[in-house]
């Protein structure tokens, strides 16, 4: 298998080797290839456009977010007519989670596709997620909606939604967390801790105590991470008691 992390390179094979790659994942022959090249280059490279803009993945991220969240928005609307609108909201929110787009971006390996200069066994799961954005952002600029609709419903909705699977599914441990100490009359504190690490992403440290113990311990690419993180910990070694209160 061809790696995109070597065809990436300025000296490395040609386009029509990175073609191929890129149409076993997307179904087609790309038009434009720069949209791909940069949905699969991470910012640590300091690759510059011909503006001098630097390249990254992350603008198209961004674009795919959106036509993602619009397509989920439509096939709801369309597959559950008797929902209302707070039942739509939350069911797309569980369909475009983080944890549901990184399980998605791991099955497709789209991190063997990236072009770093920051070893892939540094960055967080999130990583696989936002490249499945990305991917998104760049076949909706390349072929249009109705072809990013397609991609979607091959590679997200076909696949891995379902509707009654998804319903029990939880968003947010952290939240769930929160409800359960509040509802209860626990005392909880999320606490940051002094990261030691020698990873070259600065990670961060924090452990959850409730009613003054140690619940559970976790550490993440950012705060908000290692705080849901530590929560979906605490979850299950807390799941009989949380479980019999709700």
């Amino acid at each position: 298998m061809i790696s995109f992390r070597n065809i990436l390179k300025p000296n490395a094979s040609k386009n029509t080797a990175l073609k191929a790659s890129i149409s076993k994942v997307i179904g087609y022959t790309p038009k434009n290839l720069n949209y791909y090249t940069k949905a699969f280059t991470h910012g640590s490279t300091n690759q510059k456009d011909s503006f001098g803009n630097s390249i990254s993945y992350e603008r198209l991220e961004y674009v795919g977010d959106a036509i993602l969240s619009a397509v989920i928005a439509h096939f709801l609307f369309e597959k559950v007519l008797e929902a209302d609108e707070g039942y739509l909201t939350k069911m797309r929110s569980k369909i475009v989670s983080r944890e549901h787009l990184n399980e998605i971006g791991k099955e497709l390996k789209l991190s063997s596709f990236l072009h770093t200069k920051i070893p892939i066994t540094q960055f967080g799961d999130n990583i696989h997620g936002n490249l499945l954005e990305a991917l998104i952002g760049a076949v909706f600029l390349d072929k249009g909606y109705a072809a990013s609709e397609k991609f979607i419903y091959k590679r997200v909705i076909t696949p891995h939604v379902d509707i009654d699977h998804l319903e029990g599914k939880v968003i947010s441990y952290k939240s769930l967390i929160i409800e359960w100490c509040q509802k209860e009359k626990k005392h909880f504190n999320f606490e940051s801790l002094t990261d030691a690490g020698q990873d070259i992403i600065k990670h961060f440290s924090v452990k959850l105590i409730i009613d003054e113990k140690t619940i559970a311990k976790a550490r993440a690419t950012s705060k908000k991470k290692a705080e849901e993180k530590v929560s979906k910990r605490a979850y299950f070694a807390l799941q009989g008691k949380i479980d019999k209160s709700s």
